[in-house]
């Protein structure tokens, strides 16, 4: 599990296409190591990745078949930027919300707007995820997480302080930039557990 706060920005070293999915670099400078071990798990623009390599400034993760089409990891070239977490530990903080690292699906930046020194994105969702995001609900872009401002149709708003902007790849998002979603873990066990009592109630 991780929590949507980003500890720092890495950089894509490698993408190496493999037999079933590819294998993916990525250069780290102030992660612990400790936090990277081999075998731990790391979200890396919001994807929870297995690291299978680690020297202290680099880490190597497998990518899926699975992975590559339900994300933008596939579209990773080296030199790209990568919000980077490592996975929670009961020590943690949560400031943000409890993120799975399971994208649910790839959005699209449809505008960003200043707002003073902060920056207003409005993001077009896939259809089959409109109904999980509500207002004052939280939501993970590319592993961060965030407060949803407004819903209209398939696009949501949220609002990005500088703090956020200067330390996630949301400060180099353009109109057009695909994204990582994760929708709020907790929407989709209520929709289970009130499908689960449709089926269930007493006649």
């Amino acid at each position: 599990m991780f929590t949507g706060i980003v500890l720092e920005v890495g950089r894509v070293e490698a993408f190496e296409a493999r037999p079933g999915g590819a294998r993916l670099t990525v250069a780290y400078r102030t992660l612990p190591r400790e936090r990277l071990a081999v075998g731990d798990s790391v979200a890396v623009n919001g994807v929870c990745l297995t690291v299978v390599e680690n020297d202290g400034a680099r880490f190597a993760a497998d990518l899926s078949e699975e992975t590559l089409a339900r994300t933008t990891l596939g579209r990773l070239a080296p030199g790209a930027a990568v919000d980077l977490e490592p996975a929670a530990t009961p020590q943690t903080a949560l400031g943000g919300h409890w993120v799975s690292g399971h994208v649910d699906g790839v959005g699209e930046v449809l505008d960003i707007a200043p707002v003073g020194d902060n920056r207003r994105l409005r993001i077009r969702l896939p259809a089959d995820l409109v109904r999980y995001v509500a207002v004052k609900g939280s939501i993970t872009v590319d592993g961060v997480s965030l407060t949803v401002n407004a819903v209209e149709g398939e696009a949501f708003e949220v609002m990005i302080i500088p703090h956020t902007l200067a330390r996630t790849v949301i400060g180099g998002y353009r109109p057009g930039t695909a994204v990582n979603i994760e929708v709020d873990i907790l929407a989709r066990y209520l929709e289970r557990l009130l499908q689960a009592g449709e089926g269930g109630a007493c006649r």
